[in-house]
């Protein structure tokens, strides 16, 4: 085989021809460090929490790009957390460091905040909080240095000195002999050092010169045996109930050549020592699971509940489900949520809706309660794919922002322009004209859902303010060439004072009087017999005023801009 030992291909110096076991290997690697296991199972005791209390954390990379998945993933470790009386933290997985992005840590904090996403302990713009921490896994690699030298001292994990060129070689044979690739029993001669005392000596001097090297766990599955020959273990998924996992036969790597762990190691100890009892992650990560299994195994720590959330899906162009993609969809990256100004709310509101399947009926059931009294359960999880629509968001935001009080819609608004879209900082000289105009026809009998997110509001409102006013729309054809005088009637007949009855009524006069039918009924019944219809003649008011054919009741409207502003705008619209 690829790794056959020959003894004469190594020159043996007599002072380092020695016999070591695993222990005095374990002490060679990590001669002195702070503390034994035992001391760290005392630093990060169990919590002191009610029974049946879950442990949960979010653990994203500073890799500049927070998307959707972390925020969905954030949503379930919170409802779980918090609705069981638990704890949930944040805890920052940067053992990737060929990927950190300067400043993403606090991206990740701002991004969650914005949100609505509220940990009780971890990563803060201000320092750590809890007593579980460090909790940014760069900081904590003496934690991760004290295991691997209780693996290594137990003989469950090896020093291996393997180059890249010669992994690529034995891949190449694994490809060429149709076999699983991987370095696993039989093809890294490094794995049983202690059986040849050639490569022990090599071993030890190897390490003892500081030549790079990675520490590998010693895996205890079999290479390459069939499904019939396969252990395996059964896994209780909170999602996708029991799953049967083969044994690991990989000897991955647990230590990297920096010294810096792999994920898989890193988040075994962190979840152990934190006392997470329910890991929240992708379904990308069921492939992994075997090695955690072990690993969790081997240190001799029981199995936290895994719960592998579905992939985020969108409908593609051609019909078919699709996976969101970073190239292809904006509305992957947080980014897109925060710069358009959804309202966190909403955004909270309708990943429910795709988080729980009776999510829906329950909001129908209790239309004013807050979402937090909703009984999150992992049950109501898919397990084949959760379909974002994007469509479907504005909606339940337009229905979400109808139960946000008017006032506190506005200073939300405002908020978000200080921070995304400063121009619009004229709109909020006046807070209490402000939630006015938001408020505009949300109490009626059927309340306008208008508003959707801040960008759109914006819009949506701009006509109020003579700054953003313009007209968009052209008067309609059947009006257009009375235009001038039915403005002239209208603002001579103008009394602010009217209510909403009498106002009709003096657009209805005018109509009439100029050869335009009362009721849009007649019109359509003998457009023979007139220009148009009273609905014509008010759109010229609406666009002379609004600058647009559509938009809540025009008196409403005018009640709002007073008087002044409204025959401003009509004598404008004269010149």
């Amino acid at each position: 085989m690829y790794v056959r030992i020959h003894e004469a291909d190594y020159t043996i110096k007599k002072e380092i021809k020695i016999i070591m076991n695993y222990k005095e290997l374990s002490e060679l690697i990590y001669p002195s460090l702070e503390h034994a296991p035992e001391e760290y199972e005392a630093i990060y005791p169990p919590r002191d929490l009610p029974e049946g209390a879950m442990v949960t954390r979010l653990g994203p990379s500073p890799t500049g790009f927070i998307h959707l998945g972390n925020l969905y993933g954030a949503f379930v470790d919170e409802r779980l957390a918090h609705q069981s009386g638990g704890t949930f933290f944040l805890r920052i997985e940067d053992t990737d460091d060929k990927r950190y992005v300067e400043n993403a840590v606090e991206t990740i904090i701002g991004s969650l905040d914005f949100f609505g996403i509220r940990f009780d302990e971890g990563v803060t713009g201000t320092g750590d909080i809890g007593n579980y921490g460090d909790y940014t896994q760069s900081h904590r690699g003496e934690i991760y240095r004290t295991y691997a030298k209780k693996l290594l001292s137990e003989g469950r994990a090896y020093p291996c000195f393997l180059t890249e060129e010669e992994i690529s070689a034995i891949r190449e044979k694994q490809e060429s002999e149709k076999i699983a690739p991987g370095i696993y029993a039989g093809w890294s001669k490094y794995r049983d050092w202690d059986k040849n005392e050639a490569v022990e000596a090599e071993v030890v001097s190897k390490i003892k010169a500081g030549e790079p090297f990675v520490i590998r766990l010693k895996s205890n599955g079999a290479p390459n045996a069939s499904a019939e020959e396969t252990s395996r273990h059964t896994v209780n998924d909170a999602i996708r109930g029991e799953l049967s996992v083969p044994d690991n036969f990989l000897d991955v790597v647990i230590i990297k050549q920096t010294g810096i762990p792999t994920y898989h190691f890193a988040h075994v100890v962190d979840d152990h020592l934190m006392r997470t009892t329910h890991v929240v992650r992708g379904e990308e990560w069921l492939p992994s699971l075997p090695i955690h299994v072990e690993l969790f195994e081997d240190l001799g720590w029981d199995l936290p509940v895994y719960c592998h959330t579905a992939q985020l899906m969108k409908i593609g162009e051609d019909g078919n489900k699709r996976k969101l993609s970073k190239r292809k969809d904006p509305e992957l990256s947080l980014d897109f949520y925060r710069n358009e100004g959804y309202h966190p709310a909403a955004v909270r509101e309708y990943l429910l809706t795709i988080l729980n399947s009776n999510y829906e009926e329950w909001r129908i059931e209790n239309p004013d309660a807050p979402a937090e009294d909703f009984r999150f359960t992992t049950e109501k999880m898919s397990s084949s794919g959760a379909l974002f629509d994007l469509d479907k968001l504005n909606d339940v935001s337009k229905n979400t922002l109808l139960h946000i009080d008017a006032h506190e819609l506005a200073a939300w608004l405002k908020s978000w322009s200080d921070e995304f879209a400063p121009e619009y900082g004229y709109m909020f000289a006046d807070m209490d004209h402000l939630a006015d105009i938001l408020d505009l026809g949300r109490h009626d009998a059927r309340p306008r859902a208008d508003l959707v997110y801040a960008k759109q509001i914006m819009d949506f409102i701009s006509y109020f303010f003579d700054e953003s006013f313009e007209i968009k729309d052209e008067y309609p054809a059947e009006a257009a060439a009375d235009a001038e005088d039915i403005l002239r009637a209208y603002l001579d007949s103008y009394d602010h004072s009217d209510d909403n009855g009498q106002w009709f009524d003096k657009i209805r006069e005018i109509a009439v009087s100029m050869g335009y039918a009362a009721k849009p009924k007649d019109f359509k019944k003998h457009p023979e017999d007139y220009k148009g219809h009273v609905g014509h003649v008010s759109t010229v008011i609406r666009i002379a005023l609004m600058g647009r054919a559509q938009s809540p009741d025009v008196w409403a409207i005018q009640q709002i801009m007073g008087e002044e502003k409204v025959r401003a705008r009509l004598q404008a619209a004269l010149q």
